[in-house]
């Protein structure tokens, strides 16, 4: 009796050009889907408090901001050959149509998700992905904890997963203010941000 050649299943990474492949043939079809490091990540359904949170973002750094920039709320960044995540907010440089020639942006004056079911997952993948991607502002609007989490100053850091961190994490409460890196005259509250 011959003995079977084992084989250990293999995990298929996509590349952006892969993944923009599949996304225009609808293979996802309406599903919610990001691309994180090769891997096709199904993003929970959103809740009203979610979605609240993504629209109140979205005023707060327009507002904060001004001319010059470009809130972009649940649309592609491609970081990478590997990964175009889809943040809640992130704030580019230049107008809305800058992205129809070069594709998606690559940098963002500053990052935003607002997290309740992905908690887990925008504090860890997430912010490696973003420290590794030089992302100076990360905030995470934490709707569990009712909570600003301010990412700030990624460094490399072998010890990590993904070689990369942030070496400074604030958390601000309901009645905290602070200041966008990229926009250090504004001022914004964390009630605004809660939903």
């Amino acid at each position: 009796m011959k003995t079977a050649h084992l084989v250990k299943p293999q995990l298929w990474r996509y590349t952006v050009e892969e993944y923009d492949r599949l996304v225009r043939h609808n293979m996802f079809r309406d599903a919610r889907v990001e691309l994180i490091e090769g891997k096709v990540i199904a993003m929970p359904p959103q809740m009203e408090p979610h979605a609240v949170g993504v629209i109140l973002a979205g005023e707060v750094m327009r507002r904060a901001f001004g001319e010059g920039f470009t809130v972009r709320q649940q649309m592609p960044l491609q970081l990478g050959n590997r990964s175009k995540p889809e943040p809640d907010v992130a704030v580019v440089t230049g107008g809305p149509r800058a992205s129809l020639k070069s594709g998606a942006p690559a940098a963002a004056a500053l990052i935003i998700e607002i997290s309740d079911a992905t908690l887990r997952h925008d504090r860890g993948k997430k912010a490696l992905l973003y420290a590794r991607s030089g992302f100076a502002d990360y905030w995470i609007v934490n709707l569990v904890d009712r909570q600003l989490e301010v990412h700030r100053d990624p460094i490399a850091d072998p010890a990590t997963k993904r070689g990369f961190r942030y070496n400074s994490i604030q958390v601000l409460k309901p009645g905290e203010a602070i200041a966008p890196l990229a926009a250090p005259g504004a001022s914004v509250a964390v009630n605004d941000l809660l939903p």
